[in-house]
């Protein structure tokens, strides 16, 4: 993985607009005029980007997660947050596909627990160390407290029937007092460890997707075991941020009856109306397809869950300010499941989609009426499995994928938004009914801080096939004319050309290992790259032109250095 630099290098600065990016081959380029109004706000924007995850947590302390954790954390430094199942898990910490464990809780032949944090503390460690904080799920269930301990680890490949994960650690407690207990000596352990101050940084949240099969009890039970573990947390530090239920999607009824018990109810725990409720999540996914020989993404169906999602939560009056977290939000479900609908992950399919995605997310937040804080994405990387081999990750044995560098591009955006127009964005009623199907969406988000203006500009089709590059006239208005107008420092590309390790990996033949050189060459493609020299900006009447070309399924970053 590259480390995460700008490269401002050796460059120097001329007078004009920037050159136009690689060809779109046989098919004609089409217009589209971008404004961006650097004088209008519409307030400060949020990094609702910075929340990741993965089913497997003891990758994390190998050695490729390891550096990956690292640049998740140079992203935005003691601010980004990572969520991982199996927290809980029996076991000796040996990941596998879906799996890990921590052996927090096993029980002597007397059946009197024992207490072991040592390979959980290795996990949270390594996140604090590089600048990223815990997103704490309370899951699973450990082995001696469930009521169906056997069989308990599964043993599941791409190939099998998904409902195979679904072992004894899905079941529910013997002893609920047990269970509190537990949630409790960790959560006193933690403070302990790490300090009041930085624990009450954290997110709390109960297990996984409740709704369908991680959880093989009822509502009923699952709300039971909310309510002890949330009480158990109070208990240990009363100002933890405790929240969910992660729903699989936004949980429709499931949901309902959820945040219902949490505002009105009996707290099962305590026999006090209510359960505390700090944020509230669900998770939203795309639904891609194999289609004419070709991927065709849902974006629309992604969008739909989040704005349902959106509507149950601003349905309650009590839920108005409180924040929300899209605790899963990705193209489709699976990250280590395999299919030819998943043949989006390794190359910029993937990146274009989460820009155009996540920039919707918080016009659709706002038109609910709710407080959006965060959109997590479930893809980390996976160890001792060969190159670009399909998952849905951010890396791929030490090289970062092209969707890594959107996060890069993500994490320039600071400061006040901007208003934006765009002749070729989908209007998002369009998105949310029929997806990117006709016309592809070419639109931008921008924003400033006191020292740079930032825009950040895709091209994005649902149907991965060829089309042509979109001809982009930018023009931001409301500058300062003369001596104290902006240049452009950079134009960040991620293209078949730049920013792509795959399709650097695919021009070397695909080696199965690559060779020392290969592999450097591998790690400087998986950066984030320029794809111009900077030059300066000539600003008549308030206003700059900049016009480059832009292929399907591209991604560009410009950035604007403003005059003190």
């Amino acid at each position: 993985m590259a480390p995460f630099r700008l490269l401002f290098f050796g460059v120097a600065f001329l007078s004009g607009v920037t050159a136009p990016g690689a060809a779109g081959g046989p098919f004609p380029s089409f217009p589209v005029t971008i404004t961006v109004d650097a004088a209008q706000t519409r307030g400060e924007v949020r990094p609702i980007w910075r929340f990741f995850g993965a089913d497997e947590p003891n990758y994390a302390t190998m050695r490729n997660g390891r550096r990956l954790i690292t640049e998740l954390g140079e992203l935005k430094p003691q601010e980004v947050f990572f969520r991982t199942h199996n927290l809980f898990c029996t076991g000796d910490g040996t990941p596998a596909l879906k799996w890990g464990s921590t052996n927090v809780y096993t029980e002597d032949p007397e059946g009197n627990p024992v207490y072991d944090w040592k390979i959980v503390d290795g996990i949270f460690d390594t996140y604090l160390a590089q600048g990223v904080r815990p997103y704490v799920e309370l899951g699973f269930m450990p082995q001696a407290m469930s009521v169906k301990p056997q069989p308990y680890q599964h043993r599941w490949t791409p190939e099998a029937r998904y409902n195979e994960i679904y072992t004894g650690w899905s079941y529910p407690p013997k002893d609920y007092a047990k269970w509190a207990e537990l949630v409790y000596r960790w959560t006193r352990h933690l403070v302990e460890k790490y300090g009041r101050a930085e624990v009450d940084k954290w997110y709390w949240e109960v297990w996984n997707e409740a709704n369908i099969g991680y959880w093989r009890g009822t509502p009923e039970e699952f709300r039971k075991l909310h309510d002890y573990a949330i009480d158990a947390v109070r208990r240990a530090l009363p100002t933890a941020r405790v929240g969910g239920p992660d729903s699989a999607g936004s949980g429709g009824p499931w949901m309902r009856d959820f945040l219902e018990h949490c505002l009105h109810g009996t707290n099962d725990a305590t026999g006090r109306a209510g359960t505390p409720l700090d944020f509230v999540s669900f998770h939203a996914k795309g639904s891609p397809e194999y289609v004419d020989g070709h991927v065709r993404m849902g974006i629309a169906n992604e969008l739909r869950t989040a704005d349902d999602g959106f509507r149950i939560i601003a349905s309650y009056p009590e839920l108005k300010n409180v924040p929300v977290i899209i605790g899963e939000c990705d193209p489709e479900g699976c990250a280590a499941c395999a299919g030819p609908q998943l043949g989006y992950r390794n190359g910029t399919m993937y990146s274009s989609y989460t820009a155009a995605s996540f920039a919707r997310l918080p016009e659709l937040a706002e038109r609910a009426g709710v407080n959006l804080e965060g959109a997590l994405t479930w893809a980390f990387e996976f160890e001792n499995q060969p190159y670009f081999a399909g998952f849905r990750s951010l890396a791929t044995n030490g090289i970062d994928k092209p969707v890594m560098n959107v996060f890069r591009m993500f994490s320039f955006l600071n400061g006040q938004r901007l208003a934006v127009q765009s002749s070729g964005a989908v209007p998002l009623e369009t998105v949310l009914k029929d997806g990117v199907r006709g016309a592809p969406d070419v639109s931008a988000v921008a924003c400033r801080d006191h020292s740079q203006l930032c825009v950040l500009v895709w091209h994005y089709h649902d149907d991965d096939v060829s089309g042509p590059d979109a001809a982009v006239t930018l023009t931001v208005a409301g500058l300062r004319s003369g001596a104290d107008s902006p240049k452009l420092a950079a134009h960040f590309r991620i293209d078949e050309t730049h920013s792509n390790a795959f399709a650097t990996w695919k021009r070397m033949g695909s080696p199965p290992a690559p060779t020392p050189g290969e592999y450097r060459g591998l790690e400087r493609s998986g950066g984030l790259e320029l794809l111009d020299a900077p030059v300066t900006i000539s600003v008549h009447d308030g206003q700059a032109t900049m016009g480059f070309s832009l292929p399907r399924q591209a991604v560009s970053l410009l950035v604007l250095e403003l005059p003190n």
